[in-house]
């Protein structure tokens, strides 16, 4: 409700301010003897009133709950603040569902109750403050901007600025969430090697996080060797990559250099359906269909084919991967000039010779890039091979045998409660820090091929 106000008043003091300029203006000839169009004079009235109170609330909510909680807490018996900190978070979460539930009536401690009076009261009493200071800031500084107003004031120039450090401030979010996700994962990751050693972690063949009750039982310490992880990535997207780059690039040359207009348009949309298809979709398909029948034909050459296998999950896969190789291999393709195309044709080429050693090499920096994020999106996917390829870290290269990837035994350690203090859920983050250093190495690598065929075509 608070913020639906502050756009109010931001369009109400849009046009305070743009009357305003004219109104000025009127007095001097018209708005030809204002420094800015009236437009800018209403804006920058508008972003004075409503920007800082948008401020006020973004911050007020990042501080009031930690100071009604803090209150909340001092307030309680004695022998409950002296409890164990998981125990005291645990009484102040149901204090919190109390209050939120209204659930008053609730079989609990006296003190509870009353604290979770206490906690509606303070939140009720903290909302009212922030309306009162964002309106009034609001407030007082529409008047001040409105004062302010005057021929010679550079509006325009103001509004700008104010929109360039906005971008500014929106580009800075992106690279700290960046650099945030990439510190909590590399920071994790440290303690988890502080219980295991990495070179163990890289170069291990047994992978078996579950921690052992007894001493005596196998792996009483856990095994963390993630290479059988690593093999069942590489061969699960191998097989995918095997199946959506050379279907994905024909598809696109068939679609932009062979085809007529009247079926490009009809096949490309129905080509890039296969994008929209839910994940799960495609794994009941892959486990209720491919596998079953994968598993049948092997079995009439003799072939011992798992009911889970990295040959289904890959097929799958790559067929889902598809759309997103044929899509951008297809634009980038479009995207060549026509004039290398003349060009070769009028050299006496043939279309296929032109196709080959004209249009694709030109078009190969984008090929490139269409393709690494196919790659990326085969490391990254996780529904395909649960629901087809299983969870068994098996330390394989054949494909009619059941395997896992890093991406589905991230999910695995991590589904439930969990304590982030053990090295069965630490280990999640250094899989997670493994996958990001591959896809960077891809991506560094990608700019490499694309920044060499640039130099050579452009």
């Amino acid at each position: 409700m608070l913020i639906t106000s502050a756009f109010v008043l931001m369009a109400i003091a849009f046009v305070i301010g743009r009357a305003r300029s004219l109104a000025i203006a009127s007095d001097l000839g018209g708005p030809k003897a204002l420094n800015s169009l009236p437009v800018y004079y209403g804006t920058l009235m508008a972003m004075w009133s409503g920007i800082p109170c948008l401020v006020l609330v973004a911050l007020w909510s990042v501080v009031d709950d930690y100071a009604i909680a803090h209150i909340i807490t001092q307030e309680l018996p004695e022998q409950v603040k002296a409890l164990p900190e998981t125990e005291l978070n645990l009484v102040l979460s149901l204090i919190t569902n109390i209050a939120a539930n209204n659930a008053m009536g609730l079989d609990a401690e006296p003190y509870v109750i009353n604290s979770a009076n206490r906690l509606i009261a303070l939140q009720q009493t903290s909302n009212m403050a922030l309306t009162v200071v964002c309106l009034s800031t609001a407030m007082i500084l529409m008047v001040l901007v409105w004062l302010k107003i005057s021929p010679k004031m550079k509006a325009r120039i103001k509004v700008e600025k104010a929109f360039t450090n906005i971008l500014l401030l929106c580009a800075s979010i992106a690279i700290f969430t960046t650099a945030g996700i990439v510190l909590s994962v590399l920071f994790e990751s440290i303690r988890f090697f502080q219980s295991v050693p990495i070179h163990e972690f890289l170069f291990g063949l047994e992978w078996s996080p579950q921690m052992a009750i007894r001493e005596d039982q196998v792996g009483g310490s856990g095994a963390f060797g993630a290479v059988p992880l690593f093999v069942g990535t590489m061969l699960i997207s191998a097989i995918a990559m095997t199946i959506a780059v050379p279907a994905g690039l024909m598809a696109a040359i068939y679609l932009s250099e062979y085809a007529r207009p009247k079926v490009r348009t009809t096949v490309k949309p129905l080509l890039e359906v296969l994008a929209g298809i839910p994940t799960v979709v495609y794994g009941f398909f892959a486990a209720l269909t491919v596998a079953p029948f994968i598993k049948e034909s092997g079995g009439l050459f003799g072939l011992d084919v798992s009911s889970e296998s990295a040959l289904a999950a890959g097929l799958v896969m790559g067929i889902m991967i598809i759309p997103f190789v044929s899509s951008l291999s297809d634009d980038v393709i479009n995207a060549v000039p026509q004039s290398l195309r003349d060009g070769s044709l009028g050299l006496g080429a043939t279309k296929s010779e032109t196709i080959k050693q004209v249009v694709i090499p030109a078009a190969l920096p984008g090929i490139v890039g269409g393709v690494l994020l196919a790659v990326s999106r085969a490391i990254g996917e996780t529904m395909i091979v649960v629901m087809a390829a299983g969870l068994a870290a098996n330390l394989t290269l054949n494909p009619t045998e059941s395997v896992t990837t890093v991406t589905v035994q991230i999910v695995t350690l991590l589904v439930g409660d969990q304590e982030f203090n053990s090295p069965k859920t630490l280990s999640a983050f250094a899989l997670g820090l493994v996958l990001f250093t591959i896809t960077l190495a891809l991506n560094y690598i990608a700019l490499m091929v694309v920044k060499k065929y640039r130099e050579q075509y452009e």
